[in-house]
């Protein structure tokens, strides 16, 4: 058999990976943090090494009853023995332990199976709630292509690791560790070190051409990587490409990292061939001196036909899974790199975690005065002197300090980068404050858990990206098993009913990747219905009506307002006229509060937010610093 190179080899660190985020690993810390996958299932582990020694053993018990039968077949003619002996007795024998070894062989494979696969399971699912574990920075630095594959290659390596192991590695350990043993007791001593020196041999020149030709299939992964980065990028960027019309440039991209990639294809087949090339001839010599030797024995009358037969036999059992030695040690190499890349994603630290011991956001009880949510009033927001930096060069809050009253309504204003949407991140806790604390109903939310503070809140974004899947499953999201009247009554209240009733399959249409097969509007009112479903007593809008036409932006704004009453809601607002019955409007400006108010107390101040008015009033230039918002 001869080795075939194979797609996956070890690869450096992933596209879209920071340098330095996690610690490297070694090999062995690599093995070590699986083990403790593995031990849960010692008991099938210690079973099914059991099954793989047996199956060793019958394996190297068939030469040796071949030789048998081969020296009870030297038998002169007519001897009464040949009829009985050798049928009867050696050929039973004989097939019943070539049963053996695909019994065991099997049995090793079922008992071990479920290890293999729930250990995949267990540590993929892992990596998945850790990465949803991960602050919004982390997302934002990782390109997605590049990711995706550390996860589906050190899954893929989890599985591959434990099979070369356990199906040929330590199997062939086992047989040669037998045929050694038993040359050394039974034979000359020059059998043994023929044997014990071409595999010594061989080993060193496998793992030295082997580590000599990893430098040409880490190059040809990397291009890999770059090149399925690339190809999502640019594919989930459809519509920006076809605006440009730039599909050639992007192929050309493309076909940089695939021609730079079958360039190192070609030399990693060629020393492929080199290592197979030095593997046969060093396998070739050993055979050779040793049917050599069994011959001269034969012939000097110190060895039977059957200790010839049964050396070449041993020989030729050895010759398969040492013939291999070089592919199972490079598929391991490279299973234990890409489990390294998928163990370093599981060793990112959290830069947003929940306290030690920390309790659930507590909601103090107040009677709604009507409806609301769910018949209390949403709970007091205080933002105190807080202030935020995406990077240490790049302050974007400076002491934000302002209350949201209990039920009320605070809306936020101000151009392009003063740091409105940066709010609602940093109430989600998608970062922690830089500096003060946000606090809800009195406590910091960096004291109380995570799940229970985002339960709390709900929000409708300025851009609304869904799921590749139905309208009904996008509304859904906002309630998970929520009965289909709640439904119909969010998809009333988004003014979503006459849109999905002209759809041929309603509520079954597929929205398609991220949602482009809904109009800028249709997904932000599937947006609003997924957030009255949740029904949070917090409520974040966004810029929710922003991608509306005027017919429907005032139908929502009322039923925004409708949902808005006893809930505690900030408004991220552009358009001013959206805004003006909030109880409170802030003006940011380069991060700070500049100004604050009621719509009409902040016209009668003339100051930032006035400009602001009748620039989009009477579509005036607005002051300089101050973006009009149209």
């Amino acid at each position: 058999m001869r080795h075939r190179s194979s797609a996956a080899e070890p690869i450096p660190a992933a596209a879209g990976t920071r340098p330095g985020s996690a610690p490297i690993r070694g090999d062995w810390r690599t093995v070590r943090t699986l083990l403790p996958y593995l031990w849960a299932y010692r008991w099938r582990v210690a079973l099914a090494l059991s099954c793989l020694i047996a199956a060793k053993v019958a394996n190297v018990g068939v030469p040796l009853v071949l030789k048998r039968i081969v020296d009870a077949l030297d038998l002169k003619a007519g001897d009464p023995r040949a009829l009985l002996v050798v049928p009867v007795a050696l050929l039973v024998v004989y097939g019943l332990l070539r049963v053996s070894v695909t019994l065991f062989t099997e049995l090793r494979e079922v008992i071990f199976s479920r290890v293999t696969h729930d250990a995949s399971r267990t540590i993929t699912l892992q990596v998945f709630r850790h990465l949803f574990g991960l602050s919004l920075r982390f997302h934002l630095e990782r390109q997605m292509g590049g990711m995706s594959r550390d996860i589906e290659r050190g899954s893929q390596g989890i599985s591959s690791l434990i099979s070369y192991t356990l199906y040929s590695i330590l199997p062939t350990l086992v047989e040669i560790t037998l045929v050694i043993g038993y040359l050394i007791i039974n034979y000359d001593g020059s059998f043994a070190s023929i044997a014990l020196g071409a595999l010594v041999l061989y080993v060193v020149w496998s793992i030295r051409v082997t580590e000599w030709r990893t430098q040409f299939r880490r190059r040809m992964n990397e291009q890999d990587s770059r090149a399925n980065t690339r190809a999502i990028d640019a594919l989930i960027n459809y519509e920006t490409v076809k605006y440009f019309g730039n599909e050639d440039f992007e192929a050309r991209r493309y076909n940089d990292n695939l021609v730079e990639r079958m360039r190192a294809a070609i030399k990693s087949q060629t020393s492929l061939s080199v290592l197979n090339l030095g593997q046969s001839i060093i396998i070739a010599i050993a055979v050779t001196l040793l049917v050599w030797r069994a011959t001269a024995g034969v012939v000097d009358g110190t060895m039977s036909l059957g200790d010839l037969v049964l050396v070449n036999a041993f020989m030729i059992q050895l010759y398969i899974p040492l013939n291999f030695l070089g592919v199972l040690y490079r598929e391991i190499k490279q299973a234990l790199i890409d489990m390294e890349r998928l163990f370093r994603l599981l060793g990112e630290q959290h830069e947003v975690a929940d306290a030690p011991d920390a309790p659930p956001l507590r909601l103090l009880s107040r009677a709604a005065s009507a409806g609301g949510a769910g018949g209390q009033v949403g709970p007091e927001v205080r933002f105190e002197k807080v202030a935020f930096r995406y990077e240490a060069e790049r302050p974007i809050l400076h002491e934000v300090d302002f209350t949201i009253a209990p039920g009320r309504t605070t809306a936020v204003v101000g151009a392009s980068g003063a740091g409105k949407s940066t709010l609602a991140r940093l109430m989600f806790r998608f970062y922690d404050v830089s500096g003060g604390r946000i606090l809800i109903d009195g406590q910091d939310i960096r004291s109380v858990t995570q799940a229970s503070l985002r339960a709390a809140i709900g929000i409708v974004p300025q851009d609304t990206v869904l799921f590749n899947d139905t309208i009904g499953y996008n509304l859904g999201y906002g309630r998970p098993g929520v009965g289909d009247a709640e439904i119909e009554r969010a998809v009333q209240a988004a003014q979503l009913s006459a849109f999905i009733a002209s759809l041929p399959q309603g509520l079954g249409t597929v929205v398609g990747e991220r949602g482009l097969k809904l109009s800028g509007g249709e997904k932000q009112r599937v947006a609003i219905a997924r957030t009255l479903l949740k029904n949070p007593p917090i409520l974040i809008l966004d810029e929710a009506t922003s991608a509306l036409d005027t017919h429907n932006e005032q139908a929502i704004q009322d039923a925004l307002r409708a949902i808005a009453a006893d809930r505690t809601t900030l408004v991220i607002a552009h358009r001013l006229s959206t805004i003006i019955d909030a109880d409170q409007i802030l003006v940011l400006v380069d991060g700070r509060v500049a100004e604050r108010g009621t719509h009409g107390e902040l016209l009668a101040q003339g100051g930032v937010y006035s400009r602001m008015w009748f620039a989009q009033a009477q579509d005036w230039d607005p002051a300089p610093g101050i973006e009009a918002v149209t």
